[in-house]
């Protein structure tokens, strides 16, 4: 099975899409772009976009600038893209792909449970969902159920955020959509929050919103043309088998209830810990291994460690308000956040390791719960940086606490 890996070099045609893409970014109309485009490619790789968009960004494009753009991008390939051809060309021979599936991830779309199919069935979800929008502001009704039936899409964005956008960028150095398109979900998301909270209806409102469904919709697009494709030619299945696992922690969105996936089970074993009987021996006291575990996972928060080379060492068990997957172990920090959060916790860390902060708490709302999320430096006694640990706490009860 083929690897894209962006440090095998840039082909012609990547060289010449980018081109075409910094054309776009120069200004000049997507129509006029497009239709040199046509003349010159009959088809492409949804690889090769990707390629491209990196080297933009690995040439001084501000990130800002591509993110910018992102919608426009998509738009100059729609209909060229190879998979797409031979979607379109099965699909005329009577064999049906939804949303235009892509050929190279078509045979995992089709396995029952796999997680392709489950990503792909909540798109076309999705889409029924823009489409009723669409629908209902053609007649001046929209209602808050159906705005909220639309959040759903924030479950779906996580989803990718934590199980697929970092894992092709860490394993195989595909940036892009890490770089470029998780941004833009997180900026849907907000959106749609602000505009779910303000639902004025009137004529401002109404074009905010429609300008948000085709961002939605683009949304869908490039993840079927784009990201779905190149996960499904890069991932192993023993990596397709742990993102299956990790899925499983989070919610149903539009109503998708994930299939069992055969093969994904039969990975699905009870992680047992080599237990020690022998006592641990620390200035407070002793323990076992065992007894240490079931305190951290006893303990009424979220905790992760970071080592001093910002590698995730360790998450304790249990149901979690932020996601922790356990293919994120061994694996950068940082790839686990999204562009806009990266620099902040780069930030914090850089702060911690140099002495000059020991604790920032930052307090936000989450699920309609106020939580506080805490970071800390961990030292030695001799002061010496070993990590950083984050705790998630839940602070509802003091609320109710102080409400009495």
């Amino acid at each position: 099975m083929s690897r894209i890996n962006e440090k095998s070099g840039i082909s012609k045609s990547t060289e010449r899409i980018k081109e075409y893409l910094i054309r776009l970014n120069k200004g000049e109309s997507l129509e006029s772009v497009r239709a040199d485009f046509v003349k010159e490619f009959k088809e492409v790789n949804a690889s090769e976009i990707m390629l491209a968009e990196q080297r933009l960004l690995r040439d001084g494009t501000p990130l800002e600038e591509v993110q910018k753009l992102c919608d426009v991008h998509s738009a100059l390939f729609h209909g060229k893209t190879r998979e797409e051809r031979i979607a379109n060309t099965e699909k005329a021979v009577g064999e049906s792909m939804k949303n235009q599936r892509m050929a190279a991830a078509a045979e995992l779309i089709a396995i029952p449970g796999h997680p392709l199919e489950t990503f792909t069935e909540e798109n076309e979800k999705l889409q029924k969902i823009i489409d009723e929008c669409r629908d209902k502001i053609k007649i001046g009704k929209i209602n808050s159920d159906l705005l909220q039936e639309l959040r759903q899409l924030s479950i779906h964005y996580a989803k990718k955020g934590d199980l697929l956008y970092p894992h092709l960028k860490v394993k195989y150095e595909i940036s892009g959509p890490s770089d470029v398109m998780w941004t833009v979900d997180d900026e849907i998301r907000d959106e749609l929050s602000v505009l779910a909270q303000s639902n004025t209806g009137d004529e401002k409102w109404i074009k905010k919103f429609e300008a948000l469904l085709t961002r939605a919709e683009e949304m869908i697009y490039k993840e079927a043309n784009i990201l779905f494709p190149n996960c499904a030619l890069n991932f192993t299945e023993e990596e397709w088998h742990g993102i299956y696992v990790d899925s499983k922690d989070y919610p149903e969105c539009f109503g998708v209830t994930g299939k069992i996936w055969k093969d994904g089970e039969k990975s699905v074993k009870e992680e047992k810990t080599a237990f020690s009987e022998e006592k641990i021996i620390m200035a407070g006291g002793s323990f076992t291994l065992q007894q240490v575990e079931a305190m951290l996972n006893t303990i009424p928060l979220e905790i992760t460690f970071i080592d001093d080379e910002n590698i995730n060492r360790y998450f304790n068990d249990g149901p979690k308000v932020f996601k922790r997957p356990k293919m994120a172990i061994g694996r950068e920090v940082f790839s686990c956040h999204p562009p806009k959060i990266e620099q902040r916790v780069r930030g914090i860390i850089d702060e911690f390791r140099a002495g000059k902060l020991d604790k920032v708490p930052v307090w936000m709302e989450k699920n309609g719960k106020t939580m506080l999320v805490t970071y800390m430096a961990v030292r030695n006694k001799d002061n010496e940086y070993l990590g950083t640990m984050e705790l998630v706490q839940d602070m509802e009860f003091a609320k109710e606490h102080f409400a009495k």
